[in-house]
């Protein structure tokens, strides 16, 4: 081997491989990477506002999923902790009956068989003791019969317990696994819409703030056009409903429930939260409900399928104000047009035209 023509091959590869490395490192054009919101100075303001709604609006979608698959997971738990209470319960019944089994077996064999029985009745000293004899071996024999079938049932109680247990395993997974991808698609929009709102300008900014003025005004006239209710009142001061803002017309359950939601002013929203520091909106509106005695479902989807639905006309202070066709976020009316809600990342508890997204329907908790 020609050494010297080694180390010059070994030297000429340390160098092509730090060339490729300082090429690497190279500064170059920066590039968004894929999928992600490319904030460009030319759009108009109106451009921004619709695509920061949509990613939010995203975000919330999978908000519900998220609670949805939570809530679903929660009681699953509970329910395979409940199946493997049985299991092991059958489990043990399966191990008695099978010591049972046993010893009603020992107990036959000790008897001995009927037809040497019947020859010591006809052959033996003592007749009176070989009776005796034969009717401890039939009842141990009837026992035994009876000890087979009652384990025969165990076992295949154990193993529907097993199954059950199984599939409820099943669910759980597939519902952690739902969750999991819920959260990846929130953090992945809510950061795209941070960054669209990171990069801009001053009087971009301002401008942005002045529309949604505009568009809060312009939803308190439709949510007159659209025949809703201005029943109830909101008011300013400490109403019935223990809270600030709880309006005197305000009382009972729905006066607690909108008292409640009214002190949560000013608390972020976070999502998949239900308070206490923080909440999302369906956390918002089920907590309200709560601490007014009427526990209600957790997302706003099973709000709208679960509670009593009533006509946009005649809502009133504490109903539930659900929005979008897919149901997907919720506020609670307090009277006078307007609502109480958690709107989105980045913004904190409160009050809002009713009218500010497109209304699926009013429900009504506690009726």
């Amino acid at each position: 081997m020609n050494v010297s023509t080694g180390g010059r091959r070994i030297r000429s590869r340390g160098a092509t491989a730090a060339l490729v490395c300082a090429i690497i490192l190279l500064p170059g054009p920066g590039y968004a990477a894929p999928g992600e919101p490319d904030p460009q100075p030319d759009k108009s303001i109106e451009e921004i506002r619709d695509e920061l709604d949509g990613l939010y609006r995203e975000a919330e979608v999978a908000t519900e999923a998220y609670n949805g698959a939570n809530e679903k997971a929660a009681k699953q738990e509970k329910r395979l902790t409940a199946l493997r209470k049985d299991l092991t319960r059958a489990e043990k019944r399966v191990k008695d009956l099978h010591d049972l089994a046993g010893a009603a077996a020992r107990t036959q064999y000790r008897g001995g068989d009927l037809a040497a029985t019947g020859i010591q009745l006809l052959l033996g000293d003592h007749p009176e003791g070989a009776l005796d004899e034969a009717s401890q071996a039939r009842q141990a024999m009837r026992g035994l019969v009876n000890v087979s079938e009652t384990q025969k049932t165990a076992r295949e109680e154990l193993s529907e317990q097993t199954e059950a247990a199984t599939k409820e395993l099943r669910k759980l997974e597939t519902s952690r696994s739902d969750k999991a991808a819920a959260k990846q698609k929130i953090e992945k929009k809510i950061a795209a819409a941070e960054r669209i709102e990171a990069g801009l300008e001053e009087e971009q900014a301002r401008r942005l703030a002045q529309l949604e003025k505009e568009r809060a005004k312009e939803a308190e006239a439709r949510w007159t056009e659209s025949g809703g209710s201005s029943g109830g009142s909101a008011g300013k001061g400490k109403g019935k409903g223990g809270g600030p803002g709880g309006g005197t017309q305000v009382s009972g359950a729905a006066g607690q429930a909108v008292g409640f939601a009214m002190a949560q002013i000013g608390k972020p929203y976070v999502w998949g939260a239900v308070g206490p520091s923080s909440y999302d909106c369906s956390g918002l509106t089920s907590a309200a409900w709560a601490a007014a005695g009427h526990p209600i479902p957790r997302t706003s989807q099973a709000q709208w399928g679960g509670l009593t639905r009533v006509s946009l006309s005649s809502a009133r202070p504490g109903d539930l104000i659900i929005y979008y066709n897919d149901a997907t976020h919720v506020g609670m009316y307090i009277g006078g047009g307007r609502m109480v809600h958690a709107p989105r990342p980045g913004r904190n508890i409160t009050t809002a035209p009713a009218a500010s997204m497109p209304v699926l329907g009013v429900v009504r908790p506690g009726v």
